[in-house]
């Protein structure tokens, strides 16, 4: 099914991704789109572009953001970018003149300057991924967030007050402290730090072949 590019003649302003900062700053690596279709050839539908994910690294390897799957694809085709990690089962897109295989990873070739901010915003997918998907309390797969000390005694919605606890767990917990259940937690919560913490503050599900670039927090 065909999907055209930006239009003829039109420079293509679109954000690189959605994590903050981040966006804007990388847009700058996006400049004009020329003339032409992208086609995608075995895809089997239009809305796999919506979908699938590319990461986007910096040129010195700092992982920037999820990008969407034509998007990626525009920077490879105007040199804005080049594939790092190959997938050899990704969609097969086709333009006039370049057949190209959706990689998992690819990188810029000109170093952008992304803004630092010190706090990670918190979100349920970062947190999940702090905690490892683990249960802070019995160590179970966890599938809820839970308020150490609870929101109806004063407790703040923060990195610090906030764990990775299954269902039954926190069905039990309700909203009493741990010293009246006599649990302990087996780690302290804290805000987790790097870079990286801003992409996975906003996926929940991550390509394994992403892992190797995002440090310790994501394995």
């Amino acid at each position: 099914m065909a999907q055209r590019k930006n239009g003829r003649g039109h420079r293509h302003r679109s954000a690189v991704g959605s994590s903050g900062s981040t966006t804007s700053t990388a847009t700058r690596a996006l400049h004009s789109v020329g003339p032409g279709e992208v086609h995608a050839g075995t895809v089997p539908e239009a809305s796999i572009w919506g979908r699938r994910r590319v990461l986007l690294l910096n040129s010195t390897y700092e992982p920037l953001t999820a990008l969407p799957m034509r998007r990626a694809v525009i920077m490879l085709m105007c040199g804005k970018a080049d594939v790092v990690h190959d997938d050899p089962q990704g969609p097969v897109v086709h333009s006039a003149t370049r057949t190209i295989v959706v990689p998992s990873v690819i990188r810029l070739r000109t170093f952008v300057r992304v803004p630092y901010r010190a706090r990670v915003p918190m979100t349920r997918a970062a947190l999940m991924h702090r905690d490892r998907f683990r249960c802070a309390y019995c160590g179970a797969k966890a599938d809820t967030v839970d308020h150490v000390i609870p929101r109806s005694r004063g407790g703040a919605h923060s990195w610090e007050n906030c764990v990775a606890a299954c269902s039954a767990c926190n069905h039990r917990k309700a909203d009493r402290l741990l010293t009246e259940l006599g649990w302990k937690l087996h780690t302290t919560p804290l805000p987790p730090k790097g870079q990286h913490w801003r992409l996975l503050s906003s996926i929940k599900e991550l390509d394994p072949a992403w892992v190797r670039y995002l440090g310790e927090g994501a394995a």
